[in-house]
Parts: structure tokens; sequence; C-alpha cells
């Protein structure tokens, strides 16, 4: 099981960056449109940058749902090789076999 605090951080991140983003694709846009004046796009990119880093999208980390851990996490199923392969041999996911020769 993964520590609390650090299930939680990411937790926080995903909302943030979820209420973040329309806000940081304005000014993305504002950056990448070569029309605009050089002062425009120049204070656009200042004002991403004073954004919290935590409402990038980047920042977040796929964590298995049941455990929290960080690693080794299917993106399809939402869950690590490790619950995979439990939930697996207890035939509680469908469509997965284990497999034995």
């Amino acid at each position: 099981m993964a520590k609390k605090s650090s299930i939680e951080k990411n937790n926080r991140r995903q909302k943030m960056t979820k209420n973040a983003a329309p806000k940081r694709a304005k000014l993305k846009a504002i950056i990448a449109d070569k029309t605009k004046p050089m002062e425009e796009r120049f204070a656009a990119t200042i004002k991403l940058a004073e954004m919290p880093r935590n409402s990038s999208a980047t920042r977040i980390r796929n964590r298995c749902e049941i455990t929290g851990r960080p690693r080794a996490v299917y993106r399809k199923n939402k869950l690590s090789r490790i619950a995979l392969r439990e939930l697996g041999s207890k035939g509680l996911v469908p469509g997965l076999v284990k497999s034995s020769w």
C-alpha cells in the first residue's frame, strides 16, 4: 500500500488540473498564435509560468485504484500488475485467465 499522503497529493493534482485546464489552454493558444504581437505572447508566457505547477497535467501520476502503487499500472484497468494478478487469479477480472504451462 502506498503512503496516504502520496495518494492524496496526486488526487489534489487531479482536481487542480481539472479546474485550471481551460485557463491553461487559453494561455497556450495565445502563446502558439504567431499572428499575435510578441508582447502579448510574452505576457501570456509569464502568466502561464505563474500558475501553480500542480495544475499541469504532466504532474499527475498513474496509480493503482486498489493499492495506490505508482509503478507498473495498466492504463486500461487502472490496476497495478500485482493487483491485476491477484484479482485475475480469483476470477474477478472478466476475460482474464491465469496462464499455466
